[in-house]
């Protein structure tokens, strides 16, 4: 007999309550700079936990702020800035759409 072999894409993971929340796992420090707290490095979600936040609305905005200071150091030009720009609050309308439930007259 072959033994069974376990999705696991359809096993549940329970995170913690805080899994996600930008302002949690990657906070602004006393120097104004963004950091893990050592309490969050030594959770097992770490890495998924950061990825995930940085992947929601918070973390697109602050994937836009770090494109307008590229800008403002030279790093990247005005049409660069423009099309990242554009990119990045394309996916937060399209996350923030997905959320919204959508009411029909009828």
């Amino acid at each position: 007999m072959k033994p069974e072999i376990q999705n696991p894409a359809s096993s549940i993971i329970e995170h913690p309550d805080c899994f996600g929340q930008l302002d949690t796992v990657f906070p602004v420090g006393e120097e104004g700079l963004r950091t893990s707290p050592p309490e969050c490095m030594k959770c097992s979600h770490a890495k998924a936990c950061l990825q995930t936040a940085m992947r929601g609305p918070e973390g697109l905005k602050l994937q836009e702020e770090k494109v307008d200071q590229a800008y403002k150091c030279g790093l990247i030009g005005k049409l660069e800035r423009w099309s990242r720009k554009k990119l990045i609050r394309q996916e937060i309308e399209a996350m923030t759409s997905k959320k919204k439930p959508k009411h029909r007259d009828s």
